[in-house]
């Protein structure tokens, strides 16, 4: 069934996760419209399981299925957000009603919130529309809310303690189970860049079992330790994207843009083609690319990027190339956010022509 809203493509193959994929789309069919929130580790799968339950519903909600990623955003940002995906008015004394009208009607949604980072503006949002017939599903490391049905995601077959990784089954308990570590290892024995057994002799000795206090929940050694093994064997050019996708704060990154920004030139594709092959890099889109949350803490403990240059560069180009804006539009409430934060009048008011340019193209 096409949606009607954007999503993310089908996640290839969610191992072990039956279960509780079912589970899931059970509770929702019995209750909706209803909130539940996705709650586990970095690198659990929250965000797989959530665009796989969408799929899933797709049927129960006749396509209505809309995916928007949160991450820290304020109250502010996340409703302008909300009415550029939905076409309905930015101006601020419309803004909310006008949102709250458009989801009051047309049937039932399910609006998935990726990566929620910032409980204050999530009630907010929650509560603004909670009168309409909206399911809000949340994924967060977190979530101190009430009034939120919270679904612990952990990995999967831990309590069966079988490995949903067969390639790299005697790594699972090293790694502790972890989805994404696995996933990465998994890429790495796969590409013959190393065995299983050479993993488990590096992981071992860089310390993989020893307790220490972590500095967040993206702050893990099973997969920060598989980032390491990697580094030592990448590029520049290939170090360079990693450190970009690191920094940038809106969804998935163009090809162009991400070549732009790194400068690369003739050894961009072959870089590129290591990262995707060791599962480091993320295509949740054709020619779109991403970094996992987790890999991104371990990137930035090894590398600097300036904040200015991504947002300089994603407001001029849609300054340039307004028709950008579809799939660039992240980028912009980034944008918006960070201008919102640190009381930048001059990106706040770049940022407001661009999106009063796009409501009257739309009108």
């Amino acid at each position: 069934m096409p949606f009607r809203g954007n999503f993310p493509p089908p996640p290839r193959g969610l191992k072990g996760r039956a279960t509780e994929l079912a589970t899931l789309a059970r509770t929702i069919e019995a209750v909706a419209p209803t909130r539940l929130a996705l709650v586990g580790a970095g690198g659990s799968g929250k965000s797989m399981l959530a665009c796989a339950l969408g799929y899933r519903l797709a049927r129960r909600f006749d396509g209505r299925i809309h995916w928007l990623r949160v991450g820290a955003w304020d109250f502010r940002t996340l409703v302008e957000m909300l009415a550029h995906h939905f076409g309905t008015s930015r101006e601020r004394s419309r803004l909310v009603p006008e949102l709250q009208a458009f989801l009051a009607s047309g049937g039932e949604r399910l609006v998935v919130l990726d990566n929620h980072e910032d409980d204050r503006a999530l009630a907010r949002l929650l509560e603004t529309f909670a009168a309409t017939p909206t399911t809000f599903v949340v994924t967060a490391r977190r979530c101190l809310l009430s009034g939120i049905l919270v679904f612990p995601v952990g990995a999967p077959l831990v309590t069966s303690g079988r490995s949903a990784f067969p390639l790299v089954a005697q790594l699972t308990r090293l790694l502790r189970w972890n989805p994404l570590a696995l996933d990465i290892a998994s890429a790495i024995v796969s590409s013959r860049a190393a065995t299983v057994g050479e993993l488990t002799r590096f992981l071992t000795a860089q310390g993989v079992s020893r307790a220490r206090v972590i500095e967040s929940e993206d702050d893990l050694p099973e997969v920060a330790l598989l980032v390491d093994w990697a580094w030592r064997r990448l590029g520049s050019v290939a170090r360079r994207m990693l450190a970009v996708l690191s920094y940038v704060q809106g969804d998935h990154v163009s090809r162009g843009s991400l070549g732009e920004l790194t400068r690369a030139r003739s050894s961009a594709r072959h870089s590129l083609d290591r990262l995707q092959r060791w599962h480091l890099v993320q295509e949740p889109m054709r020619d779109r690319f991403a970094v996992h949350a987790v890999v991104r803490c371990a990137v930035r403990r090894k590398t600097t990027f300036a904040a200015d240059a991504i947002f300089e560069h994603y407001i001029s180009l849609l300054e340039r190339s307004p028709g950008h804006l579809v799939r660039e539009h992240t980028h912009l409430f980034s944008a918006m956010d960070h201008a919102h934060r640190s009381g930048d009048l001059a990106t706040m008011l770049r940022v407001d022509r661009l999106l009063s340019n796009l409501d009257a193209d739309l009108t």
